[in-house]
């Protein structure tokens, strides 16, 4: 019998007995395949622009983007959605990730939470999901019946969807309107996909988001100009900011910052 498809991410390591190393050689190996990340995701952005492209067509007309996945997955969407609103000041429920088994599986794994093909769905619901939106299905296997049965009723209902995977040509790729298939290899331990397969996909849901937000206008020159100034170290950051763009001193700059509350909205107000 001929196996359909073949997982890489479950491939044995190019490297063994890994207890006979010391703790250079451990370190040193799993550097040596952390350096092959940015060349596997350097073969899929040309799709990765395009979901910026799309999510930022949608994103005018108030729609939103989702994350669903399991597990690493699942946190690593939740960790970029929830450094949306502090970073580029928009309202929490823009840039949404959730989580197979809900949000205490953040900290602790929930079993056999995402072996559920329906609850996806069931999720998204809660937030009225539309075809304004934008779902992204994160899965270092391709095969994750959660986030997989989200995909497939997400497309049945008109909405965008985006399929994250290590393992080109899995389910997850070939049921999404775009797949995004980084081929990174056997990971060090083998089947430890938190390691080089999540790497990966935080490299390309740094850039989904931060070119998300850049095209939407969030940005100015090089600077988060719409930043939350939720601590000292931030409106510190956003004083200097707009010193550099206004030529004013540090004093005159921060009650600029604290009466208009933004850099932007300050930078607008006086120049």
């Amino acid at each position: 019998m001929v196996e359909k498809h073949i997982k890489i991410t479950e491939k044995p390591s190019l490297y063994d007995r890994l207890e006979e190393m010391d703790a250079l050689e451990i370190v040193a190996n799993i550097n040596n395949e952390d350096k092959k990340v940015a060349h596997a995701v350097e073969q899929v952005l040309p799709n990765v622009a395009q979901v910026v492209e799309e999510t930022a067509k949608r994103f005018e007309k108030g729609g939103r983007l989702f994350y669903i996945g399991a597990g690493t997955s699942g946190r690593l969407g939740i960790l970029d959605a929830s450094e949306i609103p502090p970073t580029f000041g928009m309202p929490y429920d823009r840039v949404i990730g959730l989580i197979a088994g809900g949000d205490s599986a953040i900290r602790k794994a929930v079993e056999f939470a995402e072996d559920d093909t329906k609850q996806a769905w069931k999720d998204l619901q809660e937030y009225d999901i539309n075809d304004n939106d934008v779902l992204v299905g994160i899965a270092a296997s391709g095969t994750t019946p959660y986030v997989l049965g989200g995909i497939a009723d997400a497309k049945a209902h008109g909405i965008l969807t985006v399929g994250i995977t290590n393992n080109p040509g899995s389910p997850l790729a070939l049921d999404s309107d775009i797949p995004i298939e980084i081929n990174v290899g056997p990971e060090f331990l083998t089947g430890s996909t938190r390691m080089k397969s999540g790497t990966s996909q935080k490299l390309v849901l740094n850039m989904i988001s931060t070119g998300l937000m850049i095209r939407i206008g969030r940005v100015k020159g090089n600077k988060m100009v719409n930043m939350q100034l939720s601590n000292t170290k931030l409106v510190d950051r956003g004083t200097r900011y707009i010193m550099e763009e206004l030529g004013l001193s540090y004093e005159d700059a921060e009650k600029a910052l604290k009466k208009y509350g933004s850099v932007k909205l300050a930078v607008d107000a006086l120049k």
